[in-house]
């Protein structure tokens, strides 16, 4: 049985992944192992391999990211890069703004 914390954490971390994904894709385009790996690194939680993908292909869809393949230089196979819209960079803002706006809730502020 999971502790109200241990699900906390799983509700504001692995079922919104998506926050994630676009605040990362902010700083500069990734592809879907590298965004995953800057996740644990950044925020402290492993995302499934596979439900980074399937969030990445539910933004994309959604025209909050872009994707186009790219060669690598070093003879590696190409990659499919990943790059926040402008519409991917409002859906962050408001994100962040729903969050701020609860957290202030629950101080009582």
């Amino acid at each position: 049985m999971t502790t109200p914390m241990e699900r906390l954490k799983n509700k504001i971390t692995k079922e919104v992944l998506w926050l994630y994904i676009l605040r990362l894709l902010r700083e500069r385009p990734m592809y879907a192992y590298e965004l995953k790996e800057r996740i644990r690194e950044a925020f402290n939680f492993e995302p499934a391999t596979v439900s980074s993908y399937v969030v990445l292909y539910k933004l994309e869809k959604e025209g909050y990211v872009t994707a186009e393949w790219q060669e690598s230089q070093t003879g590696k196979p190409s990659r499919k890069y990943y790059k926040l819209t402008p519409e991917g960079e409002s859906l962050l803002e408001d994100g962040i703004a729903f969050l701020e706006d609860m957290v202030a809730k629950l101080k009582g502020a």
